[in-house]
């Protein structure tokens, strides 16, 4: 007879009532609307009143206001808790626990921990074990430090400034992404309800009004280049240089690729039938497959390590068991005392310099062969060919402007005539 003499509340009533203290809704049992007055007017909020099954007391459980937690919302979450009680479970109780743990939690992880857990899960992201290496190191470098052990939800934007100041004007590309990583972890903690709050890493919040803008202070250092014009005198020198090294920057030069892929070159990726190089997609910085013709001097130097061959490298170092360091290259320049101002990376610029300026073949050629990341969504819908056959030609005209005399022959000689391409 109780519950039938309790009318239903409905949400006008819900929303207007002026009743002071507690009205139950006779629909939900135990459910209760409170309502109570201050300085800034009535204030309503839900209530659960019920009988602990653990202690036999009368207990009540916040539901939240009404301003955010309508009628509905507050049976669903009255009915959840009715059922806990029918289960033995004492609804407050178990949501005081649940904090606690949560508390706990919060102050038990360190940056550090929080930053290793992230990695496990963003590393499924990265395209190589590289760079996740990075990520760790620099972390490691930098953050660590002084937030490794912190509580990762004691962090804050003075702590990360901290970390960064020092280096924010001297190693600023580091400095960017290791306040980049650190906002991520912090987001990442966030997601899992460890952290509240801003991000105190994020540029966005103070923090990008304590740091000079990274674009403002961070010169662009371009790789040193050599004049394409002085090229053939550095294939000349290299040409008279022993060792597989020599060769291997030769190739590097003839195939305008990077440093790596060629180190890291492997019989299984040429193909001497078609004179083409396959780099696979984990061994290119774009993560996508690339196809590198290979002109007749590029196919006899393959032909020329093909008959010392001992391991499954191109270019392998001398142990002959695997491929040879970055460090091998720049050796050979060292030795170069002409030309110890350029770096290997450099020659990618050398040969673009040559084709833009020498040559009529399109930019979308020359971004092609040197398998640049292309940022314009329709271009590169539009570039979904590799153009091989017009870059077998544009690579052959490569090797020949190498291997001519720029004092006696003129750039003109080595233009393509527009329409047949």
């Amino acid at each position: 007879m109780g519950r039938s003499a309790r009318a239903d509340l409905t949400v006008r009533q819900a929303e207007t009532s002026t009743k002071i203290g507690y009205t139950a809704d006779g629909k939900q049992p135990g459910l209760n609307l409170q309502v109570t007055v201050g300085a800034s007017g009535y204030a309503r909020s839900w209530v659960f009143r019920y009988t602990s099954p653990t202690t036999g007391k009368r207990r009540e459980l916040g539901l939240g206001p009404l301003r955010s937690v309508g009628l509905a919302a507050a049976r669903a979450l009255a009915a959840n808790a009715e059922s806990e009680v029918a289960s033995g479970i004492d609804p407050k109780a178990a949501r005081d626990a649940a904090k606690a743990h949560n508390a706990a939690a919060r102050h038990q992880l360190t940056f550090e921990e929080a930053a290793m857990q992230c990695i496990a899960t963003k590393q499924h992201e990265w395209k190589n074990a590289k760079h996740r290496h990075q990520w760790a190191a620099t972390l490691k470098t930098y953050a660590y430090p002084s937030l490794g052990k912190l509580p990762v939800d004691q962090i804050t934007m003075e702590q990360v400034l901290g970390v960064l100041e020092p280096i924010w004007t001297t190693k600023t590309e580091t400095a960017s992404r290791v306040r980049q990583r650190i906002e991520t972890v912090m987001d990442w903690a966030k997601a899992r309800k460890l952290v509240t709050g801003d991000n105190p890493a994020s540029l966005k919040g103070g923090l990008g009004q304590l740091l000079p803008k990274a674009r403002k202070i961070a010169k662009v250092k371009h790789q040193p280049a050599l004049p394409y014009q002085e090229v053939n005198a550095f294939v000349q020198a290299l040409r008279n240089k022993r060792g597989i090294s020599p060769k291997a920057f030769q190739f590097l030069i003839l195939t305008a690729a990077r440093s790596g892929e060629v180190l890291g070159a492997k019989w299984d990726e040429i193909d001497l039938v078609t004179k083409v190089w396959t780099i696979p997609a984990e061994r290119m910085k774009a993560g996508r497959e690339h196809r590198i013709p290979l002109s007749a001097r590029a196919v006899t130097i393959i032909t020329e390590m093909l008959k010392g061959k001992h391991c499954e490298y191109v270019f392998p170092n001398p142990t002959g068991k695997k491929g040879m360091s970055n460090g091998a290259l720049l050796a050979v320049i060292k030795g170069m005392p002409d030309f110890t101002a350029y770096v290997p990376h450099g020659f990618r610029s050398t040969f673009r310099d040559w084709a833009a300026e020498t040559t009529s073949f399109a930019n979308e050629t020359l971004e092609l062969a040197l398998a640049h990341t292309i940022k314009d969504k329709a271009e590169a819908a539009y570039r979904r060919q590799d153009q091989l056959e017009k870059r077998f030609k544009l690579m052959e005209q490569w090797a020949a402007y190498i291997v001519h005399n720029p004092s006696h022959t003129t750039t003109v000689l080595f233009r393509t005539q527009k329409g047949k391409l």
